[in-house]
């Protein structure tokens, strides 16, 4: 049987995912925060002396408040370069992932179109981004896929901390709608289940046509 690693699997779009995968008898592990906390970059450290190898790996947390870039505190700074971007390094630098498995980040469509007020978030997803990006070459000789799934406005506790006003908010989003976290979900388990291979290294934006970017 196959097994999967779920970061912040326990709600939201990580909860959808370990669902998902369960649903096509995959054995997933799906981690909360009180297991593993990715700013702790100790109970990081504890968490990797039992590691085991996987075949899917999804990195997945939530995100910082929304705050004005003068208004960031340094150990604003170090705690959310350590939940969005040392600990997964140090994921990956450390866990076995068998050939011909899968690496998922799940990222934000803001890092193509920033938004102001969410710098923290902006800042270490895109460079997030790029060390996958970069390690998807190596990870292809192994017949590893690495696929960045950028969601935009998705029915989350998190965009419920982010809009004041949740049905003016989806009135104006193209399909009248927030993303449903099953749809992600379904997405993934797609990609597994038939075993699509060649879409590797590239960012995916699911945000139902929300964004302007043309890549």
């Amino acid at each position: 049987m196959k097994k999967a690693l779920v970061l912040a699997g326990s709600r939201g779009i990580g909860k959808a995912i370990a669902d998902s995968l369960a649903s096509i008898e995959i054995e997933v592990d799906a981690t909360d925060s009180k297991m593993l906390d990715t700013s702790n970059m100790k109970m990081v450290a504890d968490y990797l002396v039992d590691l085991k190898s996987y075949d899917i790996l999804v990195l997945n947390t939530g995100g910082p408040v929304a705050k004005d870039f003068y208004s960031i505190t340094e150990d604003e700074w170090n705690k959310y370069h350590n939940q969005l971007f040392l600990s997964f390094c140090t994921i990956l630098k450390n866990i076995n992932i068998n050939n011909g498995g899968y690496i998922f980040l799940i990222s934000s469509f803001n890092i193509k179109e920033p938004d102001p007020k969410l710098i923290l978030s902006n800042a270490y997803r895109v460079a997030l981004t790029s060390v996958l990006k970069s390690l998807s070459k190596t990870y292809a000789a192994r017949n590893i896929s690495c696929i960045n799934i950028a969601p935009g406005p998705m029915k989350t506790d998190r965009l419920m901390s982010l809009v004041d006003d949740m049905e003016e908010f989806e009135k104006s989003l193209p399909m009248g709608r927030a993303g449903d976290t099953k749809e992600i979900g379904n997405f993934v388990k797609s990609i597994v289940e038939h075993n699509i291979k060649y879409l590797s290294g590239v960012t995916i934006n699911f945000d139902g046509a929300a964004s302007n970017s043309l890549f």
